[in-house]
């Protein structure tokens, strides 16, 4: 990719950077590949330079791009030539059932207006609150939906803070529940404690990478900066747990 690519930008320099993100990303973003560049490209981008090492401004200039054609051609087997990443704790693959759900749920977001959507009530009808609005806070309620359906028990709650004593403390491992506080983003669409509640996807030095809902109002990854979101806890189920 010898152009610079940002938001706004067209053509097929833009499809190719987009079919590399499917391939490279953790957690697969599902980008319509149509040489658009979006906000959805946008948010990849960021989710790779994060995921890289890079700075992390949705820009695919030389130093991105460079990182990029080294998945371009063959994008899991790239690792050893890729820039190292900044990870504080390894994460490994996708290998529990919960994470596949989750990420299936991918795009699901709260209704503009009056309606709301029926999905997200249904995420609420797994806590006790059994909220009727998609305005509710509800990435406490995701995660129990989620771990429902693994046929792993919950809290049943729709407080984020609930998971800090739910299960085991772990490390950082992809799928672990992430529980993260920031005192300034309460009373917002996000959280009415400051509390945050999701599934990591990975750690690194400077943000925590959750898949989880009420993000941005949907479901989907997004990136917390540690200078912001500080961690409570990762939390594991126990055996004695995984029956609903």
């Amino acid at each position: 990719m010898t152009n610079t690519l940002r938001i706004g930008s067209k053509g097929p320099d833009v499809r190719k950077l987009q079919e590399t993100l499917n391939a490279t990303l953790l957690l697969n973003p599902l980008l319509k590949v149509d040489g658009d560049f979006g906000r959805a490209t946008d948010e990849a981008v960021k989710r790779f330079q994060a995921e890289n090492g890079l700075g992390i401004d949705g820009i695919v200039g030389p130093k991105t791009g460079n990182a990029l054609s080294l998945y371009s051609t063959n994008p899991r087997s790239a690792t050893k030539q890729s820039p190292k990443p900044l990870v504080v704790s390894p994460v490994a693959g996708l290998t529990n059932n919960w994470m596949k759900i989750a990420n299936k749920e991918k795009g699901q977001a709260e209704f503009k207006g009056k309606n709301h959507n029926p999905v997200i009530i249904k995420y609420h009808a797994s806590t006790t609150l059994k909220a009727k609005a998609d305005e509710t806070p509800w990435c406490s309620s995701f995660v129990n939906w989620v771990m429902k359906q693994a046929k792993i028990q919950g809290t049943n709650s729709a407080a984020a803070a609930s998971w800090l004593t739910w299960g085991e403390k772990c490390s950082a491992k992809s799928g672990a529940i992430t529980i993260i506080r920031d005192a300034k983003a309460a009373n917002s669409s996000l959280t009415r404690s400051g509390n945050h509640v999701g599934f990591l996807v990975r750690e690194t030095a400077t943000h925590y990478e959750l898949l989880g809902g009420n993000q941005s109002n949907m479901v989907r990854v997004s990136l917390f900066p540690k200078s912001s979101w500080t961690l409570k806890g990762y939390r594991w189920p126990k055996i004695a747990e995984e029956a609903v």
